[in-house]
């Protein structure tokens, strides 16, 4: 019996989806040496609660943690992405944000998604993007500590909290934090999908 080509053998650590039919498409924005937990830990909680996982990097390449997890399967070109296509996008931390803010075409789908008024999620120096994208200004925020005065000088209200919640925004600190943000996240987009079925 010839070997099947299971993207899933190859790739580990590639989630497999649910067999239902999909709640959604999250896009998930980052690049290489991202935070290890701050990406995989939302990337497999969207794909357990049914939802299809884009992960947009400016490359379109492997993506490797700075801590060594790495995943290939799923990954697409950011530049190649369309806002409309996707319910909600998440921004994780770690260096991959300095690569992701310094990509026109990863700045310019942020401030398309935006424009939608949809779900956005980031961690750690994942605002570090919403203030490159010039979404900050007014808006109440959370980050890692270093990255607090970054959010400030950009209009932004810095709150020392895990969990900060500000109309599309929802940010918080680090990983022991995510417990809370995802299940905001989750909450959030439960109330928006019970609002398009009324």
């Amino acid at each position: 019996m010839p070997i099947t080509r299971d993207p899933h053998v190859a790739d580990n650590r590639a989630a497999i989806g649910s067999e239902t039919t999909s709640r959604g498409r999250v896009a998930i924005l980052t690049a290489d040496q991202v935070e290890d937990v701050e990406f995989f830990y939302p990337y497999y909680r969207f794909v357990e609660e049914g939802y299809e996982v884009d992960v947009l990097t400016p490359s379109g390449e492997k993506i490797t943690g700075y801590k060594g997890l790495a995943l290939s399967t799923g990954v697409t070109p950011v530049k190649d992405a369309d806002a409309q296509d996707y319910d909600a996008l998440f921004i994780p931390g770690g260096l991959a944000p300095a690569e992701v803010r310094q990509d026109a075409d990863a700045i310019a789908f942020v401030n398309e998604f935006a424009d939608t008024g949809r779900l956005i999620g980031a961690v750690c120096h994942g605002p570090q993007v919403l203030v490159t994208a010039g979404l900050v200004s007014g808006r109440c925020m959370t980050s890692w500590r270093e990255v607090a005065d970054e959010v400030r000088a950009a209009g932004g209200v810095y709150q020392d909290e895990p969990v900060v919640e500000d109309g599309q925004f929802i940010t918080s600190r680090k990983p022991g934090d995510m417990p809370l943000e995802m299940r905001r996240i989750f909450e959030r987009l439960n109330l928006e999908s019970a609002g398009d079925r009324s």
